[in-house]
């Protein structure tokens, strides 16, 4: 019997790859986005996952077709800007999204992938070990998810469920263009501000193939033991690396170097 995968946010960018690369590997796989739609070989399934009830229903609706023993969690945007003039509503979307999304799936699922042995594999980021300057709020849910995901493997791992996270780095999707910037209080921050986000752009729009991702987390899926965390990539995984070997002051310093001038 084909085993089968749910991937949020499964239309686009690393969510797509992903969706695909497991296709590819035989599972069945439902997507979940609020479009409902998308490339042939997938089930497309419309769901907002801010949306309690409709997470449940497509949760058991996909159970239905037989075991779920996989559940990729890729839905999430980007929002840049200073901390001091974000609206606190702003930030608050974006973690309902980015990371009680998640959450709501999970809780659905987990029933489910009791009773199967799954695995959650949840896209976190760089950015939750690195965190950006005015991406202060995108690397907190990072952050949160990378947290999370330890604690939750911990929880499940009696009864089969394995849990972890990947960390891409700077990946040439969709998801750039559709960042909400805020430029709000530049000329207070001397344009600097303008200056981080068009950096992370830069190196956004110049980084690796989502296909190189979505194929590293179908090759997670299939792992027979996983790690608590991955970087995608060896520069990455690099600078995981030195974020555990370096003061963290020093690190911070040189990120502001990098994103903060």
């Amino acid at each position: 019997m084909s085993q089968i995968a749910i991937v949020t946010g499964g239309t686009s960018g690393i969510g797509l790859a992903a969706a695909q690369a497991l296709s590819r590997a035989g599972y069945t796989v439902y997507t979940f986005s609020r479009r409902g739609s998308g490339p042939a070989g997938l089930h497309h399934l419309a769901v907002d996952v801010t949306d309690e009830g409709a997470v449940q229903a497509a949760v058991a609706q996909v159970a239905a077709e037989g075991p779920l023993s996989l559940v990729v969690h890729c839905a999430g945007f980007g929002i840049s800007g200073a901390v001091e003039f974000t609206d606190t509503e702003a930030a608050q979307r974006l973690f309902d999204v980015n990371f009680f999304g998640m959450v709501r799936v999970n809780r659905a699922a987990l029933a489910h992938l009791r009773a199967s042995r799954g695995r959650i594999i949840l896209v976190s980021s760089v950015a939750a070990p690195v965190a950006i300057p005015f991406q202060a709020y995108y690397s907190a849910t990072k952050a949160a998810i990378n947290s999370y995901a330890l604690a939750l493997a911990n929880e499940v791992r009696p009864f089969g469920v394995s849990v972890t996270a990947v960390m891409p780095g700077d990946i040439a999707t969709g998801f750039t263009a559709a960042r909400q910037k805020s430029e709000a209080g530049d000329d207070v921050y001397g344009g600097r501000i303008a200056r981080s986000v068009a950096k992370m752009e830069h190196d956004e729009e110049h980084g690796m193939s989502p296909a190189v991702a979505g194929a590293f987390i179908a090759r997670v899926a299939r792992k027979r033991h996983v790690k608590g965390l991955y970087a995608i990539g060896l520069t990455y995984r690099f600078f995981c690396l030195l974020a555990k070997l370096l003061p963290v002051q020093l690190l911070n310093w040189l990120v502001g170097q990098l994103y903060a001038q």
